[in-house]
């Protein structure tokens, strides 16, 4: 039997970056959200445009909500000492819809097998504390129509309820019609609220499941 799809996943909202330097050698890591590999190679090409005076441009990123896409690169690095634990350090933050860029700038000494692996990990998360946390849960739509003399009423009152966002408001001259991320257990007393405030005129229908964001 195949697996659900995830319902909630994590991300980060906008793009961050971090520095350190290790030894003189200066690493810079870039983050971004990224929904595709055409979107996370692109940030990588971006990145690299604007520093081709460094030696490296590693990268690592993990897509999908599930994180199922995984690909990294260690950009001339020795295998596995830079590709491979930035990824790590993605995933180990539970991360995905996101991609990473080390920019090395070599400083004239050698950093061994273990240093470079702890630079680059190193350079992952400190951007990935700098960024700001971004937690995507699946909800299920509605859309709720109502007339004119309810709309405003029924509008604040969804507004209000826990569980339940709005996400999209139109007006017209009978009434609203607004469409719904609710939580599965909020489906019932969202009807049942909607019910009660327009004396059952108002209708509930089933809309398309939605990514509602959220912060932290």
């Amino acid at each position: 039997m195949p697996l659900s799809p995830p319902r909630r996943y994590l991300t980060i909202a906008s793009p961050a970056s971090a520095e350190i330097e290790v030894k003189r050698s200066r690493f810079v890591c870039d983050v971004s959200p990224a929904s595709s590999e055409e979107e996370a190679r692109a940030f990588v090409e971006q990145v690299r445009a604007g520093s081709r005076d460094a030696r490296h441009h590693c990268t690592a990123f993990v897509l999908g909500v599930d994180g199922a896409t995984r690909r990294s690169n260690d950009d001339g690095e020795p295998s596995g000492t830079a590709g491979a634990p930035m990824l790590e350090v993605l995933a180990g933050h539970g991360l995905t819809e996101v991609v990473a860029v080390v920019t090395r700038w070599f400083g004239g000494t050698l950093l061994g097998t273990g240093g470079l692996i702890r630079a680059y990990g190193d350079a992952v998360s400190q951007a990935i504390d700098a960024a700001t946390l971004l937690t995507c849960e699946l909800r299920q739509g509605l859309v709720v129509t109502v007339g004119s003399a309810d709309a405003p009423r029924v509008e604040n009152a969804l507004r209000a309820h826990r569980g339940c966002t709005v996400t999209s408001a139109a007006w017209s001259a009978a009434g609203i019609v607004l469409e719904l991320a609710v939580e599965p257990d909020e489906d019932e007393p969202v009807r049942g609220l909607v019910a009660s405030l327009t004396s059952g005129a108002g209708s509930v229908a089933l809309g398309a499941p939605t990514w509602v964001q959220r912060t932290g």
